[in-house]
């Protein structure tokens, strides 16, 4: 009898612990959208801080919302078995009741389930926010954040995170890079295609260099964003596991201390010149890259994938800039280019046993993912282009989105 007690206590304060770092790594996360913030508004300029600010402001209020509304229960529907594991709707809104519910084998509870998970959901519609700045319509675009965070984020997250088909098929990605950063990339990319560069970003002379107003600001968005990925990759292990959890914290540290190193020398290779903002998105890059597999590499193998995504950061910025696709804080080579290596990496580095993130696995994912999201995005975008435009005129953009939109100045 006493043993049985014993048992039932050890395992209820094991769920205590499991459930508190849910809940904890949910809040680290909840950090990072002031990351985020504190990132895009040093790495636009001064008349258009105030205005990412609101962004980012409202995106997290909308990603909660919506997650609560549909996303949830879109992205993890419970397929049935004769499903084919692409498209299932469990109803609207969060259950009354919790009877019966099992998360990760009882490690958790329905409700830290949620509020953990929609602290991702936010997260990509942040992701597009920086790359369209100084040059969207706030209204069209929270209404694009608004349809994205419902419906196409939760329906690719339930291929893989909620035993959809790609689940079955073997693709892996253990805290998102491909379903969280390179499924914004890819709405990001849609964006600045059919928005356009900013007025005077290339000229018939070439580039030219529009910077950021305030590298302080953008540094602690950085150092925000890199403390709270120990939330999003350590949360992502979905229990207290310590080994498990250590291991993850090492490999996310490595991949962006790598990254940081790999952006600087590329960056002076090819500019010749120390350029802090290349460093950064390293930082960033690195973290993206080590985030589909942080759980299954090495720290060997979590440097070299960071080293390689911190590298792969000066080639992609000026990559898209030879194509005139202007992004202000470098999303789509941090989140997009980035993701896509990092999921990829998981075929290279990681032990795929049973085919289980195999290197054509992790291709056929990044495809049928980045697939469906640009489709997506790029219609929704077209049809609010459409109908109520998406871009401001060219005075307001001068003037600066703060007066125009806004009818302020974030500083006086």
């Amino acid at each position: 009898m006493q043993a049985n007690e014993a048992l039932e206590a050890a395992t209820q304060s094991q769920f205590m612990v499991n459930n508190l770092w849910l809940l904890i790594a949910a809040a680290l996360v909840f950090i990072m959208h002031l990351g985020f913030a504190t990132l895009e508004a040093g790495f636009v300029q001064r008349k258009n801080v105030l205005n990412i600010l609101f962004k980012n402001s409202m995106i997290i209020s909308i990603g909660i919302l919506t997650y609560c509304l549909c996303g949830f229960n879109l992205m993890y529907p419970g397929f049935a078995e004769d499903s084919s594991g692409f498209f299932a709707f469990a109803g609207l809104g969060l259950s009354h009741t919790t009877e019966g519910y099992s998360a990760a084998d009882g490690t958790y509870t329905y409700w830290t389930d949620f509020i953990f998970q929609a602290m991702f959901a936010a997260t990509c519609a942040t992701i597009v926010s920086g790359a369209v700045a100084e040059r969207i319509k706030l209204v069209p675009f929270l209404l694009f954040a608004t349809i994205f965070v419902a419906i196409s984020y939760p329906i690719t997250g339930s291929w893989k995170w909620g035993g959809g088909w790609l689940d079955a098929y073997g693709f892996y990605d253990f805290a998102g890079s491909t379903l969280v950063h390179s499924v914004g990339g890819w709405a990001a990319l849609a964006g600045i295609i059919l928005l356009g560069p900013r007025v005077g970003k290339y000229t018939a002379k070439g580039l030219r260099a529009i910077p950021g107003h305030s590298m302080p600001l953008a540094t602690v968005g950085v150092f925000l964003l890199f403390f709270g990925w120990f939330g999003f990759n350590g949360g992502s292990v979905l229990s207290a596991d310590p080994e498990l959890v250590s291991l993850v914290f090492v490999t996310t540290s490595l991949a962006a201390a790598a990254g940081a190193l790999g952006a600087f020398f590329t960056s002076y290779i090819m500019f010749r010149s120390y350029d802090l903002s290349m460093v950064l998105n390293g930082i960033l890059g690195g973290l993206v890259g080590i985030t589909a597999g942080a759980d299954v590499m090495s720290p060997t193998d979590a440097i070299i994938i960071g080293l390689i995504a911190g590298t792969i950061i000066p080639m992609s910025v000026s990559f898209f800039d030879r194509l005139k696709l202007d992004d202000p804080v470098g999303a789509t080579s941090v989140h997009l280019v980035c993701g896509i290596w990092g999921t990829l990496a998981v075929g290279i580095f990681g032990d795929c046993a049973e085919g289980v993130g195999s290197f054509g696995a992790q291709l056929v994912g990044v495809l049928a993912i980045g697939a469906f999201t640009f489709l997506f995005a790029f219609i929704v975008f077209s049809i609010i282009k459409a109908t109520v435009g998406i871009r401001v005129d060219e005075e307001e953009e001068a003037r600066g989105l703060d007066v125009g939109e806004h009818g302020m100045s974030a500083y006086s």
